[in-house]
């Protein structure tokens, strides 16, 4: 029989086989005898790519950070408005792939892209003049930040039924079963809001700073 042309397995095709599974059912899904079944392969197939399950679940995390735009960095922008459009870049990215945000969470780590990521961000901040350890604690921040609106949904989290929330137990909470149906809203405004204040403050920091010079 002839061979194949292209090998059964790479790389890209498991880390893509787990980040669907991920995506669908979280990182609990991903098992070594669960991805070779739904590749199709043997189980020690899959060492000849990854050494161990938390190695593709780095990949996974990596692919995700890889899709982050970090042009705003190196296109003349200043230093907000980079954050800016970076944090918002690094939001839509987890936005479709909430479940592996606790592996991001970890730090990049080895990851390539991860890498690259918080290279960008601090080479920015210190090109702007920010002094190096106020620049990581930025990156820090803003991770911080941008991860924890990827957790979960804070709409989300109140249900759609108005006796749920008696008047006389909790007597500020009379709209709060309409928060589901408004998600999204509700949501991306509580990030745009917590945004700007945190590029607010650093704003009054780097002005100050800038004064004693």
């Amino acid at each position: 029989m002839a061979r194949p042309r292209k090998p059964l397995l790479s790389r890209d095709r498991i880390v893509g086989t787990a980040g669907a599974l991920v995506d669908a059912e979280g990182l609990e899904a991903v098992s070594t005898r669960r991805l070779a079944a739904a590749l199709g392969v043997s189980g020690p197939s899959l060492y000849n790519h990854f050494r161990t399950k938390d190695e593709i679940l780095d990949a996974v995390a990596d692919a995700v950070s890889a899709r982050v735009d970090l042009s705003m960095f190196d296109g003349g922008q200043d230093w907000r408005a980079a954050l800016h459009a970076w944090a918002h870049s690094y939001r839509d990215a987890l936005a479709d792939h909430p479940n592996i945000v606790p592996v991001l969470a970890r730090g990049p780590g080895r990851r390539p892209a991860g890498l690259r990521l918080a290279d960008a961000v601090f080479g920015a901040m210190t090109a702007a003049g920010w002094p190096p350890a106020q620049a990581t604690r930025i990156g820090a921040l803003m991770r911080y930040f941008i991860l924890g609106s990827a957790v979960a949904s804070f709409a989300g989290g109140f249900v759609d039924d108005r006796t749920a929330y008696d008047p006389a137990d909790y007597p500020h909470l009379g709209q709060a079963h309409l928060l589901a149906e408004r998600g999204r809203e509700v949501d991306e405004g509580a990030f745009e809001t917590g945004l700007a204040a945190l590029l607010d403050g650093l704003t009054l920091q780097y002005e100050a700073l800038k004064e004693g010079a």
